[in-house]
């Protein structure tokens, strides 16, 4: 039997330290690099910016970037 949601991305509503799925997917892409995050891998987001990220070092970066930006 084939997954329906295989390739496919997940709407993914982000919240502080969980997420909610609005459709699903199989993966999310990480908002930095473009590369697809699966779901089961998800770790690290901006419920702010509704962004994910592929690793913790790239939301680090993301963070300092936003926040210089914010003055």
């Amino acid at each position: 039997m084939l997954n329906s949601n295989a390739q496919r991305p997940a709407r993914v509503q982000y919240l502080p330290g969980t997420f909610r799925l609005l459709s699903p997917g199989d993966h999310v892409v990480c908002a930095v690099t473009g590369v697809k995050i699966p779901l089961h891998e998800l770790r690290y987001w901006n419920a702010e910016t509704q962004e994910a990220y592929a690793s913790a070092e790239i939301a680090t970066r993301r963070f300092a970037e936003l926040q210089k930006k914010a003055g």
